[in-house]
């Protein structure tokens, strides 16, 4: 029997519901400062960066596809 990785359920529940991870590089004063107002403010920074994706989106004339 094949050993699954033990993130295999959650990568599998993570493809079906459309979810994509990313990563990338941003100077620390930056990511502090947005992590604190994300606190302040009571908000995620996920929930915040997804606002902003699609807003960016909108303003070049692209719309997102609604999600299940």
């Amino acid at each position: 029997m094949e050993k699954k990785d033990k993130y295999t359920a959650q990568k599998k529940w993570q493809e079906k519901a459309g979810l994509k991870s990313y990563t990338f590089k941003a100077y620390t004063t930056i990511s502090e400062a947005f992590k604190e107002a994300c606190q302040k403010n009571g908000v995620s920074q996920a929930s915040v960066l997804s606002a902003f994706m699609v807003e960016y989106a909108k303003a070049a004339g692209v719309e997102t596809k609604e999600e299940k």
